[in-house]
C-alpha cells in the first residue's frame, strides 16, 4: 500500500537535469574555461619546470634551513627533512614530488585566496552566514570523487581540473576557521578600537585578522591537508606526480611501487604539516 502511495508520484529526472546544466554551463562558459585551463597549465608547468630546474641538493638544504628557523632553531624538522626528501630522490621520484607540490600549493594559494574573504564576510553578516553554510556542508560532504565529473567536464583532463577539485574540497576549513576567528575576538576589545575612531577597514585588519590569526592558520593548515589528500584522487583525472605512481600501482596490484609513492606523500604532507603549525607558534610568541 505505501509503495502504491509512493509510485503516485512520478521520478524526478534529476540525473538528466544536472546533465543538461552541466552541457549548457560547459558550451556557454567555454570562452572562460579554455582560456583559463590553457594559461593556468602554461603556469603550472613553468611552475613545476623551474623547480625541477634547480637542483635537488639546493631545495633540500633550502627546505632544513628554513624549517630549523621556523621551528624554533630545533634540529628535529630540519633533520627529517633532509633524511625525508634524500628518500624521495633516492628512490627516483623527485620530478613526481615537484608536480605534487605545486599542484598542492597552488590549490592551497587559492583556496586561501577565496576563503578568507569569504570567511570575513560570513563574520559581518547573518544573511551571508545563512546562505554560506548549506555551501560549505554540501562541498564538505560531497565525495571527493564526485567533484571530478565537473571538474573534467569544464577544463578536461590534466593539471587545471585537479587543482580546481582540489580547491573545491579544500577551501571550506579555511573559511569555517576564518568566519570563527573573527567572531571569537573580544567584543571589548572592538569596542574599544571603535571608541578609538578606527575605520571598518582598520578595526579588520589592526585588531580582528591580528587577533584570529592562530585560528585562521588552522583552518589554512588543514586546507594543505585537504589539498594534498586529494593528489591521489586528481590522479584519475590525469594529474601527474605521485598520486599518479599510487593509482597505476594500485592497477597493477604492484605493492613495492605504492607503498614507495605513498611513503613519499606522507613525507611531504608531514613537512607541510609542520611548517604551518610551526609558523603559526612562531607568530604567537
Amino acid at each position: 500500500m505505501l509503495n502504491k502511495v509512493l509510485d503516485v508520484v512520478p521520478d524526478i529526472p534529476l540525473a538528466d537535469w544536472t546533465d543538461r546544466a552541466t552541457d549548457w554551463i560547459t558550451d556557454t562558459f567555454s570562452f572562460l574555461f579554455d582560456p583559463v585551463k590553457e594559461q593556468f597549465e602554461e603556469f603550472m608547468n613553468f611552475t613545476s619546470e623551474t623547480l625541477m630546474v634547480i637542483p635537488p641538493l639546493i631545495i633540500i638544504l633550502a627546505v632544513a634551513i628554513i624549517a630549523f628557523f621556523i621551528s624554533g632553531k630545533k634540529f628535529a624538522l630540519a633533520a627529517f627533512s633532509i633524511v625525508g626528501l634524500w628518500l624521495i630522490y633516492n628512490q627516483g621520484l623527485w620530478e613526481k614530488l615537484m608536480n605534487t607540490f605545486t599542484l598542492v600549493l597552488l590549490a592551497s594559494i587559492l583556496s586561501v585566496i577565496i576563503g578568507v574573504p569569504i570567511g570575513i564576510l560570513m563574520s559581518k553578516s547573518k544573511i551571508a552566514t545563512t546562505i554560506i553554510t548549506p555551501i560549505l556542508d554540501f562541498m564538505q560532504t560531497m565525495p571527493a570523487f564526485v567533484y571530478l565529473i565537473p571538474a573534467v567536464a569544464f577544463f578536461g583532463i590534466g593539471m587545471v581540473p585537479g587543482v580546481f577539485a582540489s580547491l573545491i574540497f579544500a577551501t571550506p576549513p579555511t573559511v569555517r576557521f576564518t568566519n570563527l576567528g573573527i567572531r571569537q575576538v573580544s567584543a571589548e576589545l572592538v569596542e574599544a578600537s571603535e571608541a578609538f575612531g578606527s575605520t571598518g577597514a582598520q578595526k579588520l585588519f589592526k585588531v580582528e585578522l591580528p587577533m584570529a590569526k592562530s585560528t585562521i592558520m588552522a583552518g589554512i593548515n588543514q586546507t594543505v591537508m585537504l589539498a594534498l589528500s586529494m593528489v591521489v584522487i586528481a590522479s584519475m583525472i590525469g594529474a601527474p606526480g605521485l598520486g599518479r605512481d599510487v593509482l597505476s600501482a594500485l592497477q597493477r596490484a604492484e605493492a613495492g611501487a605504492g607503498f614507495v609513492a605513498g611513503i613519499g606523500i606522507v613525507i611531504l604532507a608531514i613537512i607541510m604539516d609542520r611548517f604551518t603549525q610551526s609558523m603559526n607558534k612562531q607568530k604567537d610568541i
